[in-house]
C-alpha cells in the first residue's frame, strides 16, 4: 500500500511540475500609438472598404471567398482563412452583425467538414488539408493547384480565430466551435513531411499533387510559414521540435544598414502573415532570444529596411522615396510595358531586405504592403498611406479600398483586389487599433501548446 501511494504521490508531483514547465502567452493587446483624430478616420475609411471584399466576394452558401475579384477568379483557401477574421471585425465595428458573421462562418465551417476529401482530382482536400484554389461553381480544386500546407495553414488559423470569438451558448455558435475541433483534429502532418534525405529533409512540404506527389521544396527558412509549424505542433505533428530546429538553422541574418540587423525575408508579406494571428510580442524562441528581440521587432526592423532602400533607390525607379515603399508579393505591369532597360513582371514575389538581398524589384508597390506593416513602425506606415493617397489617391481607391499596385515608372495601376493582400491589411490595422484578433488567437489552446512544444519564452 505504501508503495503505491508513493508511486501516485510521484505521478502527481511529475505532472504538477509538467504543468509549472508550461509558459501561458497572453497578447498585449493593442499597440501603444496615438493616433489624430484625422488618422481614425482615415483607418476607418481603409477598413471599411477593404471589409466590402470580404462580405461582397464570399460564396453565398459556401462561405469560401474568391481569390481576387476577376470574374475568372476561384476561391482561395487563404483568402477564406483571412476572411473569417475580417467578418467578425466588421461586427466590432458595426459593418454587420453578429449573427449574420456567426452564419457565413458556420456555412465556411460546414462546407470544410462535409467536402470531400480522397485522392482523387476532382475534390475539396485530402488528409485533412485542403487544394490552394476551389471552384466557386463546385467547391473542388481548380487547375491543377497543390493541396497547399501553409494555404490550410491560413484557413485553419482563422478557424482558431473563429472558435475563440464565438463563444455564445446558442446552436449557430456552439456549432462553430464544434466544427472546429473536427477540422483542426484532422490534419495529418505526416502525409506532408518531406523525406529523411535532402535538403529539405524532416521539413513540412510546400504542398502535394494527386499526379506528381509532394511538392520538391519543403518550407525552410525564415518566411510566411512561421506559423505553420506553430500550428502543427499545438495539433499534434511528431517531432515538431526537430523540424523546427531544422527550420530555425537555415535563417539567413543580414545587417543591410546600421541598426537594422534582421532575419531577412525579403517581402513584406513574409513578415505580417504569421503575425497578423500570433502576438509575438515579448515572446523568443531559441534562435531570437540569442539574437536579443522577439519577430515582432525583426519585424518592425524589416520595415524600416524597406524604407531605407526606397530611399536609396538603387535602380532609379519613379516614386521610390522616404514617404512611398512598400516592396511585396503583388501583381505587376508586365512585358507589354517594357522600355528602354525597364523589366516589369507579371504576378512575382516581389521583395528587398536591403541593396544586396531583394527579389524581383521593378519599382512596383503594393499598398498593402506598409498598411499591413502599421503594428510593427506606425511613425513611418502612417505618413507613408497618407503621401500616398496624396500623390496618386484618386487613381489607386476602388470599390474596396486600394487597388492591389502600381508602378508609377510603367505609369501602370492594377485594376484588381487579392484576398490574401485585403485580408492581412484589415486585420494588421485592426490589430493595430484594438489587438482585436491576437487576443481570440492567443488564448488558444492550440497556440499554447505549439509555442511551448517548440521552445518559445518569454524574453
Amino acid at each position: 500500500m505504501r508503495t503505491t501511494f508513493l508511486i501516485i504521490v510521484a505521478a502527481l508531483m511529475l505532472a504538477s511540475c509538467n504543468q509549472q514547465a508550461q509558459v501561458s502567452f497572453i497578447s498585449q493587446g493593442r499597440v501603444n500609438y496615438q493616433l489624430s483624430p484625422d488618422e481614425e478616420t482615415m483607418l476607418d475609411s481603409i477598413q471599411q472598404k477593404t471589409f466590402q471584399f470580404f462580405l461582397m466576394e464570399h460564396h453565398p452558401e459556401w462561405g469560401i471567398v474568391k481569390d481576387r475579384t476577376a470574374a475568372w477568379a476561384p476561391a482561395s483557401i487563404a483568402s477564406t482563412g483571412f476572411g473569417l477574421a475580417s467578418f467578425a471585425i466588421g461586427v466590432e465595428r458595426n459593418w454587420i452583425t453578429r449573427d449574420e458573421a456567426a452564419q457565413i462562418t458556420v456555412n465556411t465551417l460546414d462546407f470544410f467538414v462535409n467536402s470531400i476529401q480522397s485522392a482523387d482530382t476532382a475534390v475539396t482536400g485530402y488528409k485533412g488539408f485542403y487544394y490552394h484554389f476551389l471552384r466557386m461553381s463546385t467547391g473542388t480544386r481548380e487547375w491543377r493547384c497543390e493541396l497547399s500546407s501553409v494555404d490550410t495553414g491560413l484557413l485553419m488559423m482563422g478557424i482558431i480565430f473563429a472558435r475563440n470569438y464565438y463563444s455564445h451558448d446558442n446552436d449557430i455558435e456552439r456549432r462553430i466551435r464544434s466544427q472546429a475541433d473536427l477540422l483542426l483534429g484532422r490534419i495529418e502532418w505526416e502525409f506532408l513531411m518531406m523525406p529523411d534525405t535532402g535538403k529539405y529533409a524532416r521539413q513540412i512540404s510546400m504542398g502535394w499533387h494527386p499526379e506528381e506527389g509532394l511538392h520538391h521544396m519543403g518550407w525552410s527558412g525564415y518566411n510566411e510559414a512561421l506559423f505553420l509549424y506553430i500550428l502543427a505542433a499545438g495539433t499534434g505533428m511528431e517531432n515538431a521540435e526537430e523540424s523546427y530546429d531544422l527550420w530555425l538553422s537555415s535563417y539567413k541574418w543580414q545587417t543591410p544598414y546600421e541598426g537594422l540587423s534582421h532575419v531577412a525575408f525579403p517581402p513584406l508579406f513574409g513578415h505580417q502573415f504569421s503575425q497578423a494571428f500570433i502576438d509575438f510580442r515579448g515572446i523568443a524562441d531559441s534562435y531570437m532570444r540569442e539574437k536579443g528581440i522577439d519577430y515582432f521587432e525583426n519585424s518592425r526592423r524589416a520595415t524600416y529596411v524597406q524604407r531605407q532602400y526606397a530611399i536609396d533607390n538603387p535602380h532609379g525607379w519613379i516614386g521610390y522615396d522616404s514617404l512611398c515603399w512598400g516592396v511585396t508579393a503583388s501583381d505587376g505591369p508586365t512585358d507589354r510595358y517594357n522600355f528602354d532597360d525597364r523589366e516589369f513582371l507579371g504576378y512575382a514575389g516581389r521583395g528587398t531586405s536591403g541593396p544586396d538581398y531583394n527579389y524581383y524589384d521593378d519599382g512596383t508597390i503594393a499598398p498593402y504592403g506598409p498598411l499591413s506593416s502599421l503594428p510593427f513602425a506606425p511613425e513611418i506606415v502612417l505618413p507613408t498611406i497618407k503621401t500616398i493617397n496624396e500623390r496618386y489617391g484618386d487613381r489607386l481607391w476602388g470599390k474596396y479600398g486600394y487597388y492591389d499596385s502600381f508602378n508609377p515608372t510603367a505609369d501602370w495601376v492594377n485594376d484588381d483586389f487579392i484576398g490574401i493582400d485585403q485580408g492581412p491589411m484589415l486585420i494588421m490595422i485592426e490589430n493595430f487599433r484594438t489587438g482585436l484578433v491576437w487576443d481570440y488567437v492567443m488564448k488558444d489552446p492550440v497556440i499554447q501548446k505549439g509555442l511551448n512544444r517548440l521552445g518559445f519564452s518569454y524574453l
